[in-house]
């Protein structure tokens, strides 16, 4: 009986180690993968590979299973080594966590960005002379292309800074637009991030992992540098101050902010020093650094605090994290902030449905990427509308971000939807809808397997001596399976942005 039990147990053994054996001699492969009637990245239909994906197609193909899963965990242990996280205030379990990667990346061919760089600097370039109008002349209030009261009722409107003019005229010096497509492929604007657009370090250090995950994949596809982007953002820096060798800073919050590992990994990139508020002072007319050699004239300053939290005796008074008079300075032109205090009434949600328009005002242009259809709820016909559709659209709060006050219609309750409802009766200028949109999809790696995932794109823009656009971006993903939620704060990850030449 032993010797049966020993030659059963020995026969299991060895069935195990086939089977582990045959696991790991399986190449990875694609076959089985399903677009599913969305519009994939890396598929034109369930057997057609894109041609930019090609390379990568057959290099991954050439790996086993169990190579490419163990690519993935070292990319994930190396994000936990470097401590690349962010903050989440929301949930009890811990405030840390790192923002997962997927190393299937998404890859852009030239002609496709050279389309949407068109279209991002054309944009920027038009919010730039919106901004600078509605705190100057306001001529698009008074023609009426924009309405008065809606700027005067955006909650990001600061009047202080009325009559004010940045250095070089640039208001909005760093932004994040985010990206989506449709069914159909067209790319759309979904949002302009203008305040303190975060998320440029992720892309930066995503890129720097799959170079160790496929060297030799990338340098075989060609694909466009973004390393140097913390270079081109102290020159940026650098440019909208007036003197030569100008000192610059990044303003933090402090340690409990989401992005504080961002604002800490710039600085170092840029070479530049990390201050918070105490470690400044507005003295004789300027603001200047506390340092062991004593107070040192500060040039510029970019800040990754919100506006309001700025200055507390131009704006919020109960602002711990801001310097006070700095604003004053400011005015006077001996400090550059980037970005420029005010910028945040072009990142209201109801101004974005007036970017087309705004657009065709300065530039006598349309639209190079057009914006998502927008419901504007203050517009009695777009309000009844909302009401009546609410299951069908997604709901978003003017001044919200993060995927926070927001309404998925059809994934929501119908006790979410009367209270979205009510909501907007009660401040219908605080919200905007528009149709629930089945954002585009590329390969994630999931178990053994590849499995679709809905992405959005937020390339970064810098504006100083010209508009720069970075040739990628941070390609943000929903993990969870089926969900549009992309953002970091909601379960979402990251995919390194690929732009060929």
């Amino acid at each position: 009986m032993k010797k049966q039990n020993a030659r059963q147990s020995q026969s299991q053994t060895s069935k195990g180690m086939t089977q582990s054996q045959s696991q790991a001699t399986t190449n990875f492969s694609f076959t089985n993968y399903k677009t599913e009637n969305f519009f994939d990245e890396m598929f034109s239909n369930e057997t057609q590979v894109r041609h930019g994906y090609e390379p990568f197609r057959q290099r991954v193909e050439q790996l086993t299973q169990e190579d490419l899963i163990g690519r993935q965990h070292a990319a994930e242990r190396a994000l936990m080594s470097m401590g690349i996280t962010f903050n989440v205030y929301s949930e009890g379990e811990g405030t840390e966590r790192i923002m997962p990667i997927d190393i299937i990346p998404r890859v852009i061919e030239s002609a496709e960005w050279n389309n949407l760089e068109a279209g991002l600097i054309q944009r920027i370039k038009a919010l730039n002379m919106f901004l600078d109008d509605v705190y100057n002349e306001q001529n698009i209030l008074n023609d009426g292309v924009v309405p008065r009261d809606l700027i005067e009722s955006s909650k990001s409107f600061l009047t202080p800074c009325l009559g004010v003019r940045p250095p070089k005229g640039i208001w909005c010096h760093i932004t994040g637009t985010d990206l989506i497509r449709g069914d159909d492929g067209q790319y759309m604007v979904l949002e302009d991030n203008l305040r303190c657009p975060s998320g440029v370090s992720y892309m930066l250090e995503n890129r720097e992992l799959i170079k160790q995950t496929f060297p030799e994949v990338l340098a075989q596809t060609g694909v466009r540098p973004v390393s140097d982007y913390p270079t081109r953002l102290l020159q940026m820096l650098q440019f909208i101050a007036d003197r030569p060798n100008p000192t610059v800073v990044v303003l933090t919050p402090g340690i409990y902010n989401s992005a504080y590992f961002e604002h800490s990994y710039l600085a170092q990139q840029m070479g530049v020093e990390l201050v918070e508020a105490r470690d400044l002072v507005v003295s004789g007319g300027y603001v200047k650094m506390r340092t062991t050699k004593g107070f040192q004239i500060v040039d510029v300053i970019y800040r990754r605090i919100d506006d309001t939290f700025l200055d507390p005796k131009a704006f919020n008074p109960d602002s711990m994290i801001g310097v006070p008079g700095i604003f004053e300075v400011y005015k006077r032109g001996r400090v550059a902030l980037a970005n420029a205090p005010g910028t945040g009434v072009a990142d209201d949600k109801v101004i974005y449905a007036y970017v087309p328009r705004i657009i065709k005002y300065y530039l006598g242009e349309e639209a190079i990427i057009p914006n998502v259809k927008t419901y504007i709820c203050r517009e009695e016909e777009d309000c009844k509308y909302v009401l009546e559709n609410i299951e069908h659209l997604v709901v978003k709060e003017a001044n919200e971000a993060g995927g926070y006050g927001m309404l998925i219609g059809p994934k929501a309750t119908p006790e979410e939807h009367e209270l979205f409802r009510q909501k907007i009766l009660e401040n219908p200028r605080n919200y905007i809808a528009q149709p629930t949109i089945s954002l585009s999809r590329v390969p994630c790696l999931v178990g053994a397997q590849a499995e679709g995932r809905h992405v959005d794109l937020r390339p970064y823009i810098l504006y100083g001596d010209g508009v720069n656009v970075i040739p990628g971006g941070l390609t943000r993903v929903a993990l969870r399976k089926g969900s549009l939620v992309v953002n970091s704060s909601q379960g979402g990850g990251g995919k390194d942005t690929w732009v060929l030449y």
